[in-house]
C-alpha cells in the first residue's frame, strides 16, 4: 500500500560524511527516505572544513561545539526561536531527533511549541560512556535528563532488544525496535584482496585479526592486546597479526601497547569493505554499544566475529554457528572464545560462511520501510491530537 510523501526533519549532531555509527545509520535512513518519495530536511552542526554558506534549502547548518573528551565530535547549537520561525515558513510533518544534545533540545521545543511529531532515537549510551569519561557521578543526572527527554516525543526508537530492557529498567517508556541493516553488496568477501594482505605482512593462510572502530575508551579496546598474545601462544604455528582500522583519541595508547599491529586509519566505502573483506577473525570488544554496525559488516564480508553476548551481537550472532559469543565483561570467556575458532580451520570456515549467510538477508530496505511507519503512525497521531483538541475549543 502506498503511503503519502512526507515532509521530514532529521535532526542530530553527527551526519555523514563523518565517520561513526549514528551518521552512517542516518545517511542509510536518509537516502532511503528520499528514494521512497519522501523530502528530507536536515538539522545538524557545520562540520570541519564546511562554508558557511550552501544552496541546499533542506539543510540546516549551525554552530558545533568540541564534545570533551571524544575530539572529532561536536555538540550542535541552533536557538529554538530560529527552528520555529523556519518551520513556521515551511512546516515538517514529522521531526526525528537522534541526538539529545542542545540542538536536539532546541528541536524538541521547538516543535512541541508548533505542535509538530517528534520521533527519537536512543543512538549512543551516553549513561555508560560518562563512567568511560571519568564522569560516573553525572550518570544518574544524566540518565534523568535522557528519561525526561524522550517522554516528550511520541516514541523512543531503540536499535536492539538488549538496549530496550535497559531502558525499560531505567524507566524509558514507548519504546519501539528499529534494527539496522547492512549493504551486503558492498560487505562481501568477494573484495578480498591478497595485494592488501601482503601489505600488512600476511600470506594467503595467515591470519588477519581484525578490529574495525573508533578508538575511543568506551569501546574496551585494552582487550585486543591480551586477546592477541593468547590466540599467539596457543597457535604459535600459525602467523597472525592484528589490524586496526579506525581513528581516535585512544591511536596512540594503542600504537604503545600493541606495537607490531597495523594501524590503517579510519576508511570508508569500498577502501574499508576491502579491508573487511581481507581480514580473517574480528575481534569486537566493547560493553557500551546500542547496537554495533561493525559486526553485521564484518559479518556480511565473512569474518568469524567474536563479541560480548549484547547488543548487534546477541541479536544476529549464533554462538558456534555464525560467530562467537562471550558473557558480558568476562575477559577470560572472550579470550577463549576467539582461540576456539582458530582451533579447527573447519570451524573457522563454516562460521565465516554462515555469518555471511546470515549478514546478507539483513538489507536496509526493510528498516527504511519500517522507519517510515513509525513516522507515519507518530504524524497521523500528533494531527488526531490536534483536531481533538480544536474540536473541544469549538465546543467551549
Amino acid at each position: 500500500m502506498n503511503t503519502p510523501a512526507l515532509r521530514i526533519t532529521l535532526v542530530s549532531e553527527t551526519f555523514p560524511p563523518e565517520i561513526n555509527g549514528v551518521a552512517n545509520t542516518l545517511g542509510r535512513l536518509s537516502e532511503g527516505l528520499r528514494q521512497r518519495g519522501h523530502e528530507i530536511e536536515v538539522v545538524r552542526p557545520r562540520q570541519a572544513g564546511e562554508a558557511p554558506l550552501h544552496n541546499d534549502p533542506n539543510l540546516v547548518l549551525c554552530r558545533g561545539w568540541p564534545l570533551p573528551g571524544y575530539p572529532g565530535l561536536q555538540w550542535g547549537e541552533v536557538s529554538m526561536h530560529k527552528l520555529v520561525r523556519r518551520w513556521r515558513r515551511q512546516r515538517p510533518d514529522v521531526l526525528y531527533i537522534a541526538t539529545e544534545g542542545p540542538l536536539g533540545l532546541s528541536a524538541l521545543r521547538a516543535a512541541r511549541r508548533l505542535g509538530v511529531a517528534v520521533v527519537s532515537g536512543f543512538h549512543t549510551n551516553f549513561p555508560q560512556y560518562s563512567g568511560q569519561y571519568g564522569l560516573g557521578l553525572l550518570t544518574r543526572l544524566l540518565t534523568h535528563y535522557l528519561r525526561w527527554f524522550h517522554r516528550r516525543t511520541a516514541i523512543t526508537l531503540v536499535p536492539s532488544l538488549s538496549q530496550r530492557l535497559e531502558l525499560e529498567r531505567r524507566g524509558f517508556e514507548r519504546l519501539e525496535l528499529l534494527a539496522r541493516g547492512v549493504d551486503a553488496c558492498l560487505f562481501n568477501p568477494a573484495r578480498r584482496s591478497p595485494a592488501l594482505r601482503k601489505s600488512w605482512g600476511l600470506g594467503p593462510d595467515d591470519i588477519a585479526v581484525l578490529h574495525v572502530g573508533r578508538l575511543a575508551a568506551e569501546k574496551n579496546l585494552g582487550l585486543l592486546r591480551p586477546s592477541l598474545q593468547a590466540l599467539q601462544n596457543t597457535f604459535p604455528h600459525k602467523r597472525m597479526r592484528l589490524v586496526i582500522v579506525g581513528d581516535g583519541p585512544q591511536r596512540a595508547t594503542l600504537e604503545q601497547q600493541v606495537p607490531d599491529a597495523v594501524f590503517c586509519g579510519a576508511q570508508r566505502g569500498e577502501v574499508l569493505a576491502e579491508h573487511y573483506a581481507s581480514g580473517d577473525l574480528f575481534l569486537f570488544p566493547s560493553l557500551t554499544e546500542t547496537f554495533g554496525n561493525v559486526v553485521l559488516e564484518a559479518m556480511a564480508s565473512g569474518l568469524a566475529v567474536v563479541a560480548y553476548d549484547e547488543a548487534a551481537a546477541a541479536q544476529h550472532l549464533r554462538h558456534g554457528h555464525s560467530g562467537a559469543l562471550a558473557m558480558p565483561g568476562d575477559q577470560a570467556a572472550f579470550i577463549d572464545a576467539a582461540c576456539w575458532l582458530l582451533e579447527e580451520e573447519e570451524t573457522l570456515r563454516r562460521v565465516r560462511l554462515n555469518a555471511r549467510k546470515h549478514a546478507s538477508r539483513q538489507g536496509w530496505p526493510a528498516i527504511v520501510e519500517q522507519f517510515e511507519g513509525y513516522l507515519h503512525a507518530a504524524r497521523n497521531q500528533a494531527a488526531t491530537s490536534s483536531a481533538s483538541r480544536l474540536g473541544a475549543t469549538r465546543s467551549v
